[in-house]
């Protein structure tokens, strides 16, 4: 018998970032940088901050946007976590016209798919669970951040 994984909330991040820079590729893919300036980490397994610094590169062909994020975390304790969260991007013309008009829209939006898979590093003995499971992150802009819920996979 064999059984289906079970999600298991683990936090919350809410990440602060400058605006998008435009770097360029090609006429079929727009690649951007968004700089990482801080944020909040909250939640039933893990809190802390995010640490300015890092960033989110995406790389957008056909209207989906393929993420790759790499920022770090210090949690309560003073533990620094490195975070690697790849994942994709894409929006319905209207609900990007009401992101653009500064519309929180929701994770569960039908015209919005913003999903990640986050994989974390650290050597503290604490917080080493997190470099031993795998997660998934369920996405949304907000209030002019980005806040990814994390799940842990059982």
């Amino acid at each position: 018998m064999t059984a289906d994984p079970r999600l298991e909330f683990a936090f919350e991040i809410r990440v602060d970032c400058d605006p998008d820079i435009h770097i360029g590729r090609g006429p079929d893919e727009v690649l951007t940088l968004t700089p990482i300036t801080g944020g909040v980490v909250a939640g039933p397994l893990l809190s802390g901050e995010v640490l300015p610094g890092g960033g989110d590169w995406a790389v957008e062909r056909s209207g989906t946007a393929q993420l790759e994020a790499r920022y770090a975390i210090r949690a309560e304790d003073g533990a620094v976590i490195e975070v690697l969260n790849r994942g994709y991007f894409r929006a319905s013309a209207e609900a990007l016209a009401r992101m653009e008009r500064g519309e929180d829209v929701a994770e569960d939006d039908p015209g919005v798919y913003f999903r990640t898979a986050p994989v974390f590093q650290t050597d503290a003995p604490a917080h080493r669970w997190l470099a031993e499971h795998q997660f998934l992150g369920l996405a949304r802009d907000e209030d002019g951040r980005v806040c990814i819920r994390v799940f842990v996979v059982r």
